[in-house]
């Protein structure tokens, strides 16, 4: 039996492959700290783990990896951002993987 990919594999994977492509990447890494590894933030938690941008769209993903489920905070971010216009959604890894990076491949005019 292969083991699935990680989240954080997953997240690496798609951020290389949105590179190549020529999107921009933002994404958070924890730090350690005196409490353990913490994501260092200020303002509103939930926050999505990925911003792609090229050209004129924006992508807000947030990746989870079965069992896990997205948590309220995410939900409101992911809620908020798709009110205000924005695509802003849930890419579950490693399941739909591959179909999002085929969507990164694909040019869509704005």
């Amino acid at each position: 039996m292969t083991e699935r990919a990680t989240e954080r594999e997953c997240e690496d994977t798609i951020i290389a492959a949105a590179k190549i492509l020529g999107w921009l990447c933002h994404a958070e890494r924890p730090a350690q700290s005196g409490r353990g590894w913490r994501t260092p933030i200020r303002g509103d938690a939930g926050w999505p783990d990925l911003v792609l941008v090229r050209g004129r769209r924006i992508l807000f993903v947030e990746l989870k990896r079965k069992p896990n489920r997205v948590e309220p905070a995410q939900q409101v971010w992911l809620t908020t951002l798709t009110a205000a216009g924005a695509e802003a959604r849930v890419v579950w890894v490693p399941e739909g993987l591959d179909e999002f990076l085929a969507e990164l491949v694909v040019e869509r005019r704005c």
